[in-house]
């Protein structure tokens, strides 16, 4: 079993606020589709409640709860531990967010794929765990352009 985490990060590691993305870059949602789909995704309960059309796609859709057990088209565990149990030794599993299950996940991880987005947001109430101890292992810059408002990089890290 593979465990990735994906997530867009500003520089100071924020992710959310109000249970909403900080940017909106259609290279990191069309990056998040090319490696999530035709795999498994786990992600928290407000996560879930955030996707616009629910279960996302062409994946395998776990979310973990601890006060609700049904969710429209997804898998449901009540903790990320028992969520690994009911996955196989070969499925890629990427951990998709929020911010309490990033840092569960960060621990037992095997990659980290982040966009990180070259700017500090004003308002934000949702951070992503230290990872200065990771390795990074690939880095791909982007400019900004008529689509994207800010600079990013795709960078990939290891333990």
């Amino acid at each position: 079993m593979k465990i990735s985490i994906i997530a867009a990060v500003a520089q100071n590691r924020a992710i959310g606020n109000d249970n909403k993305l900080l940017y909106w870059l259609p290279n990191d949602l069309k990056r998040f589709k090319n490696l999530t789909t035709g795999h498994t995704i786990i992600m928290g309960r407000k996560t879930f409640e955030s996707l616009p059309n629910g279960a996302l796609p062409n994946r395998r859709n776990i979310v973990l709860s601890k006060s609700k057990s049904n969710f429209a088209g997804c898998d449901c565990y009540s903790s990320l531990e028992e969520t690994l149990r009911h996955c196989s030794n070969d499925e890629d599993i990427y951990i998709i967010g929020g911010a309490s299950v990033y840092t569960q996940a960060i621990k037992i991880a095997d990659q980290l794929c982040l966009t990180e987005v070259h700017d500090t947001p004003k308002e934000a109430d949702t951070y992503f765990p230290p990872y200065d101890d990771w390795k990074e292992i690939r880095r791909e810059e982007h400019g900004k352009d008529e689509k994207h408002a800010y600079e990013y990089a795709f960078v990939d890290y290891a333990r």
